[in-house]
């Protein structure tokens, strides 16, 4: 599609974990404390894509059918009104909590989204509905979104049963064929194609080689962006083919213990800046998450969370401009090159 449009700003957070300590603070706390003062760059945006690392219900009964250890639901009223305050545009439920609650908890969450018009990508009722891409109008904008898990494979959407998209990509690159088609599909429908990827362990400064290979094939086949999450602290940003990659965008919101070494309480708001179709930059904007509320880093801080970004985007090659309140990450486009 070609259209002439103006600018606009696409806001990317990581894992967003509501439930637990998070949902007993919706008890005493107004539901738009969780964002602190991150809450007006968030709102502000034209588009907003998060990571939804828990089930929005009521039901009681923990997920059974394979062992697991941690479970994460929100109260859907409180959770929604942090959610709809905070203009969240669309969610992503390829991961490794939204059947927490086993598949009544996944079909509660699915329901409060659609009732609340907070797109939702990566599960569904079936397999057919988990792994087809999925639109959203920004302006003149179209948007499609795909996204995918190679977490907990028991969490798997059948033909007949709902679930999450999972795709086992310890199988190789052969596995993604069904996202490749996904793409595809969301390409010929859009101005811009996100794919959004619950994938690898937690704890890791680095993305693995098999990642990488993943995420290039992706670009080729014809994602715009990579929205990864799933390590709990962020990765470094490359560029491929003018392509953001953003490997791993950390955690946002949780309640979480820190991890000293990996500090799973330094992230990033990630907003692309796009100028008509293209993107033209990447502001990242450091904030430190404390329990159940994040706000913007300050001081020193700030200038480890930056430096921290600086050191692993350079693996990748990637150019990085330091301003007073943000990192900024310039975006050429691949073009042909002719002969003289």
């Amino acid at each position: 599609m070609d259209v002439e449009l103006g600018s606009k700003k696409f806001v990317f957070l990581g894992d967003v974990m509501l439930g637990r300590g998070v949902n007993e603070t919706f008890r005493d706390m107004p539901p738009r404390h969780v964002w602190g003062n991150t809450f007006d760059i968030i709102r502000s945006a034209d588009f907003s894509l998060i990571n939804l690392e828990c089930a929005l219900t009521y039901h009681e009964k923990e997920w059974e059918k394979t062992p697991k250890v941690f479970f994460y639901k929100a109260d859907p009223g409180p959770a929604m009104v942090a959610l709809k305050e905070a203009n969240i545009s669309c969610a992503c439920l390829a991961n490794n909590h939204t059947l927490d609650f086993q598949e009544d908890g996944l079909v509660d969450t699915i329901r409060y989204l659609d009732d609340a018009g907070i797109c939702r990508v990566g599960a569904g009722m079936n397999i057919e509905e988990a792994g087809a891409p999925v639109f959203r109008d920004v302006g003149e904008v179209t948007v499609g979104l795909v996204a995918f898990t190679n977490n907990e494979p028991a969490f798997a959407a059948t033909e007949d049963s709902p679930g999450v998209n999972y795709v086992p990509l310890y199988l190789g690159l052969g596995a993604l064929g069904p996202i490749r088609d996904a793409i595809k599909r969301a390409k010929r429908l859009s101005d811009l194609v996100i794919v959004s990827v619950h994938w690898g362990p937690n704890m890791a400064f680095y993305p693995s080689l098999d990642f990488r290979l993943a995420a290039h094939a992706m670009v080729d086949a014809g994602a715009d962006v990579i929205h990864g999450h799933s390590a709990h602290n962020f990765q470094g940003v490359e560029l491929y083919r003018g392509k953001p990659i953003m490997y791993s965008t950390g955690d946002f919101i949780d309640d979480y213990a820190i991890d000293p070494i990996y500090r799973n309480d330094w992230s990033f708001i990630f907003i692309l800046n796009l100028d008509g179709n293209s993107i033209e930059s990447i502001d990242l904007i450091p904030v430190h998450l404390s329990y159940a509320e994040t706000n913007l880093a300050t001081g020193r801080e700030f200038i480890e969370i930056a430096e921290r970004m600086e050191n692993l985007s350079e693996e990748f090659g990637t150019r990085i401009i330091k301003h007073k309140d943000r990192l900024n990450i310039p975006i050429v486009e691949e073009r042909a090159v002719g002969t003289a």
